[in-house]
């Protein structure tokens, strides 16, 4: 899904889409193929330690909704465990693997858990990157932040902090969220 958001944003961008769930990658790839963007997006079936050791290739932009919830309780669900928890992928591999695939110019751009924000920008630091740009997410004007989009960059450049809250109440989406994703959605 972020892969064919991406190529709906940018007509230029080709993307490459990795998921270590068979099931997710055969449903991205049914959605790619009935997209009108099926000639710049492929999907692989890979964990991102195996890409980072099986190609030399270098992006320009590393797009992740990783797995991030650390030592919390699991679902029987083996398969809604893999992709939420980071058993398979620590916070330090994910960053550490992300800024081995980054070309000169690149960015690497997550989303986590508001609580791990200096975590994330401490370890990303430690392995040559600098946060570029840091957007705390609120569900409600009178919430408690509950993400954050970090997006970390090879050059220091001037750190762009913003805010993004989703609802003014509950199904009232705000007019900042609503043009930010109503290309995506058909309810927006």
């Amino acid at each position: 899904l972020i892969a064919l958001m991406l190529a709906q944003r940018n007509l230029a961008l080709s993307i490459d889409a990795i998921d270590i769930d068979n099931a997710a990658i055969k449903q991205a790839e049914d959605n790619i193929k009935h997209s009108p963007f099926d000639d710049r997006v492929k999907s692989y079936a890979i964990s991102l330690q195996q890409m980072a050791e099986k190609t030399d290739k270098k992006y320009d932009a590393i797009v992740s909704n990783p797995p991030y919830f650390i030592n919390s309780l699991k679902s029987p669900d083996v398969q809604r465990s893999l992709a939420r928890h980071t058993d398979s992928l620590s916070v330090d591999e994910l960053i550490a693997l992300s800024s081995r695939l980054l070309s000169d110019k690149g960015r690497v751009s997550i989303i986590f858990p508001y609580e791990y924000a200096d975590d994330l920008m401490e370890i990303a630091e430690k392995n040559g990157l600098y946060t570029s740009r840091v957007t705390t997410v609120f569900s409600t004007p009178t919430s408690l932040p509950k993400r954050i989009l970090l997006e970390f960059s090879r050059e220091n450049i001037t750190l762009v902090k913003d805010v993004l809250t989703i609802e003014r109440e509950r199904h009232a989406y705000t007019e900042e969220f609503t043009s930010l994703v109503k290309a995506f959605y058909l309810k927006m």
